[in-house]
């Protein structure tokens, strides 16, 4: 149970001012928000699943230590990469939208979560974890929360929230995980 929360926690924050977070939004404006999130749904549990068997076989490969260094170094540096922030490319919207709404977003957030920081920190969680199921739903989880609180945030204050503050805020948990999990690698 442990996995799932922990999973849940991490990839919800690294979710936050991602830029699948982003097309969430651009989604929502076009779609009603129960399509929206039905096809973050899909696309992540299929990402995310995958994400967890090869963070699984990296277990079965490497010892330890270079585990738990790894992983903080990754933690570190998902820190700077909220901090640095994620751009939505133009033109998302509308490449897919010819395919219906569930199918456009599902699509979408396939591919951009493919090699996005949600997608390495699930494979992160899911090589220091021993439950499979409790971080491919745990991480499916808190991402579909994330992106249900942008939908919905999108939908009722529009721009007045501080984007910096949510990156700042991520960043540091990030940051200090990262920085924890080195030391009690080192220690």
């Amino acid at each position: 149970m442990f996995a799932f929360w922990q999973s849940l926690f991490f990839i919800a924050i690294a979710e936050m001012g991602d830029k699948s977070q982003l097309v969430a939004l651009a989604f929502a404006t076009r779609f009603r928000p129960s399509i929206v999130l039905a096809g973050v749904f899909t696309a992540t549990l299929v990402v995310h699943f995958m994400s967890v068997a090869l963070g699984r076989f990296l277990d079965t490969l490497l010892p330890e230590f270079w585990i738990a260094l790894a992983s903080g170094l990754a933690f570190v540096a998902f820190g700077v990469w909220t901090l640095r922030g994620d751009k939505l490319e133009d033109g998302v919207r509308d490449r897919r939208a010819r395919w219906g709404p569930f199918m456009a977003v599902s699509a979408t957030f396939l591919v951009a979560e493919i090699g996005d920081k949600t997608m390495l920190a699930t494979v992160t969680l899911a090589a220091r974890e021993s439950s499979f199921i409790g971080v491919w739903l745990g991480s499916t989880v808190g991402m579909v929360l994330a992106d249900a609180v942008a939908v919905w945030v999108g939908m009722v204050l529009g721009k007045r929230l501080p984007e910096r503050a949510v990156k700042l805020g991520g960043a540091v948990i990030f940051l200090v995980t990262g920085l924890v999990t080195i030391w009690m690698a080192l220690n």
